[in-house]
């Protein structure tokens, strides 16, 4: 009896489970003829697709070179996000597909040996139509891609518009055509010459009309765009690239002097997954909302609240500056390293507030803060009576300086000079691009000792200064931090990067 009960709970549970029918699912496959052989591919269904007849956007997850199928499952925890995601109504219920892509950047080799992107568009997307209760039209068709799979994600609407009409590349594996001609022969040959043509040659001979076909920079060069100009596109990039840091900067400044509409990001991170979960949230909103046909809602705002200034807060007001007092200073004789603040907001009582709650949490030790009001030629006077009045630790290690819009040029300026400030924070200042190349090549190793922090959004009027200040940096191997947020409705958007820049500081006071 007890054999048989074993026996008849065996056999209800292997009918159960396989009642189950997988909504995530790897090694899936697809008989290409245009390829002659299997093409691997995973998926995730939505959680209500099993129990209801309803059709659903698709998105098309490209990975990087050397990865695969799966390396979105593994790696990206694509799955963990969106379930969770759907739930909360931040997202809609899509399908998300992820193809084998191989090494071949989708697209097809300038041989015809390889045609990846015409079995992509010929006969993966059908198959997938086909096999899925899928909305079977471009405006339902995103791709999100990292790294190659950025170029793919960026390529195969550029080339199919009438198939693709929302694209997230992150961290787009592309070259300028400087950085093309000019790239090692041993890696070139392998990675673009056999795609693109030219293998074995260097320099100019290297721009085949084949690549520029496939390139994203003369694509955006056309005269016309017209055939684009449904493209929704979202750019994600890190701001401790390598190679990339140029090609995507480049890129976005291309896209802003042809007026091409475009969401553009720097965030803090290099060419690693969790550069690319962080991203996704953003990425997949973005899609979310260009399915549904409605505006982007806009990036994941900052829990920032703010707050009044309490009563019990010092702040000393003269025709220089105001110099806000740490809420121990009274009871203690110790002495304190000093924030100054270059800005012409009305947002002074928001940053003692930000900062006075850092402080209180123990994120930010006590400091001295300074709003500096006559700002040309006054650095050198506001810190002489800073450090004689009140108890101001002296030396550059114990001075910060942030300045935001046209002021912040003066704290530009003043960072530049050797040993005046540990650290400098800027919030989409315009950056004079001869002052920073004179201070680096003459001052390298005093300035390198001077933290810079960059911070812009996608549409300042300053975005090639900036771009530019971040390139030479990185291209010198000058530790800094960069950053280029949406643009919010008011002068204030600083406010919700404020907490990140002081912890910055933080850093450099007490590394």
């Amino acid at each position: 009896m007890k054999s048989l009960v074993i026996i008849f709970v065996s056999i209800y549970l292997n009918i159960s489970v396989g009642a189950q029918q997988p909504r995530i699912v790897e090694g899936l496959v697809m008989k290409s003829k245009i390829l002659k052989q299997e093409v691997k591919y995973s998926i995730i269904l939505p959680e209500d697709y099993y129990s209801s007849r309803k059709t659903y956007p698709v998105v098309y997850l490209l990975h990087g070179l050397g990865d695969n199928e799966s390396s979105w499952l593994e790696y990206g925890r694509v799955s963990q996000y969106v379930d969770p995601a759907v739930r909360r109504k931040e997202i809609i219920p899509m399908i998300y597909i992820m193809p084998q892509g191989y090494r071949n950047y989708y697209v097809n080799d300038y041989a015809d040996k390889f045609l990846y992107q015409d079995m992509f568009v010929k006969e993966f997307v059908p198959h997938i139509d086909s096999c899925y209760r899928t909305q079977a039209d471009k405006e339902h068709r995103a791709i999100l891609g990292y790294s190659m799979g950025g170029f793919g994600a960026l390529i195969l609407p550029l080339k199919n518009p009438d198939v693709f009409t929302i694209s997230v590349p992150l961290s787009i594996s592309l070259r300028t055509d400087e950085q093309y001609k000019t790239e090692d022969a041993s890696g070139w040959d392998g990675q673009w010459g056999r795609l693109f043509g030219a293998e074995g040659e260097t320099g100019e001979a290297r721009l085949t009309t084949y690549y520029k076909q496939h390139s994203p920079f003369h694509i955006f060069r056309q005269n016309d765009l017209s055939a684009l100009r449904n493209l929704r596109l979202y750019i994600s990039n890190g701001d401790d690239e390598e190679t990339l840091a140029r090609s995507n900067e480049e890129l976005y400044i291309l896209l802003r002097e042809r007026n091409f509409t475009h969401q553009f990001r720097v965030r803090n991170g290099g060419h690693e997954f969790s550069y690319w979960r962080d991203a996704l949230p953003d990425a997949l909103a973005f899609i979310s909302d260009a399915m549904q046909g409605k505006p982007y809602r806009g990036d994941r705002k900052v829990d920032f609240k703010p707050v009044h200034v309490s009563k019990k807060t010092t702040i000393i007001n003269t025709d220089l500056y105001d110099v806000v007092l740490p809420a121990e200073y009274a009871k203690t004789q110790r002495k304190y390293p000093v924030i100054y603040f270059f800005s012409d907001t009305n947002a002074q009582q928001d940053v003692i507030a930000q900062a006075n709650s850092l402080i209180a949490n123990n994120t930010l030790a006590p400091a001295l803060l300074v709003f500096v009001k006559k700002h040309a030629d006054a650095v050198h006077t506001v810190m002489s009576e800073i450090e004689e009045t009140y108890r101001a630790r002296t030396g550059y290690r114990f001075r910060a300086v942030i300045g935001t819009g046209a002021p912040g040029l003066e704290a530009f300026k003043a960072s530049l000079i050797p040993e005046i400030f540990t650290s400098c924070v800027l919030f989409d200042v315009a950056i004079e691009d001869e002052l920073l190349h004179k201070t680096v090549s003459e001052n390298k190793e005093s300035f390198s000792r001077m933290w810079l922090f960059i911070q812009t959004t996608d549409r300042s009027e300053y975005y090639k200064q900036n771009s530019a200040a971040h390139i030479l940096l990185r291209d010198e191997n000058i530790y800094h931090e960069y950053r280029v947020h949406e643009r919010g409705d008011t002068q204030n958007w600083f406010l919700n990067q404020l907490a990140e820049a002081l912890r910055f500081i933080e850093r450099k006071f007490h590394r």
